[in-house]
């Protein structure tokens, strides 16, 4: 499932978002109080600021007492153009883009607003630290159309549509949903099968092969050693993406050497 192959960057790559996400122990203030300090600290590189009320799941109440009502506030920044974007609530911290092209620049990108953070919050510890791709592979994007799925994605994420005698185009649904450890204390869940999407709010009518990567390392990791960790995941995250792609889909996304 995990490729051995040196890492290199795609100058077609598949991916529509990337995500990463820091836990921590609630701070209360970051919910009650407006985030000034921390905004004045990354408002260079993300202008734009959103408060969000984000209502959760009610919770079960006892016989004869209304359900409770939980609001998260999100307190969101993000660039002029709206493709990265910083979110923070009173339990994590995250950086999101939307055209990701190499980890080196997603990671200059989170330095300032996590350093800030840390400064402003001093929170004990990360309970989780994950990282998420999302890639929505397009053969039509690719000149790849025609191509079934088993020639372009590895058989253990394809189940029944690995086999020649499967005609995809039959087939309206066939996920592969999986949880397992990694190296290093990581743990990975994937979630992988064909779909059509919705981009913008608008649907597209070609089906696409999702391939949804959210690796994490939970527990209570050291403030200081939130860097290394981030750089574990990445590297495991490349090696699982691929391991889950075929040679022939490899070069259709353009490979460049770093």
């Amino acid at each position: 499932m995990l490729s051995s192959e040196e890492r290199c960057l795609y100058r077609r790559n598949q991916l529509v978002e990337v995500i990463c996400q820091l836990r921590f122990p609630e701070i209360l203030s970051i919910g009650t109080q407006v985030p000034d300090a921390f905004q004045e600290a990354i408002r260079d590189a993300f202008p734009q600021y959103r408060r969000l009320q984000e209502k959760l799941p009610p919770k079960l109440p006892q016989s004869g007492v209304q359900p409770e009502q939980n609001v998260v506030i999100n307190h969101q920044f993000s660039d002029s153009q709206g493709v990265w974007r910083i979110n923070l609530t009173s339990k994590f911290i995250s950086l999101s883009s939307s055209r990701y092209y190499s980890w080196e620049e997603f990671a200059q990108k989170l330095d300032q607003p996590l350093a800030a953070f840390i400064r402003i919050y001093k929170p004990a510890y990360f309970e989780r630290i994950g990282l998420r791709h999302l890639n929505f592979i397009s053969r039509r994007e690719l000149q790849l159309e025609g191509v079934p799925f088993r020639e372009l994605i590895s058989s253990c994420y394809l189940g029944p549509l690995a086999m020649e005698e499967v005609n995809e185009q039959t087939v309206s649904r066939c996920n592969v949903e999986l949880e397992f450890a990694l190296r290093g204390g990581c743990r990975a869940k994937l979630h992988a099968g064909p779909g059509m999407v919705k981009r913008n709010g608008q649907s597209d009518p070609e089906v696409k092969f999702v391939l949804d990567q959210d690796l994490f390392l939970p527990g209570q990791l050291p403030v200081n050693l939130s860097a290394g960790a981030l750089q574990t995941l990445h590297g495991q995250a490349y090696a699982l993406f691929r391991g889950a792609i075929t040679q022939k889909l490899h070069e259709a996304m353009e490979p460049v050497d770093i």
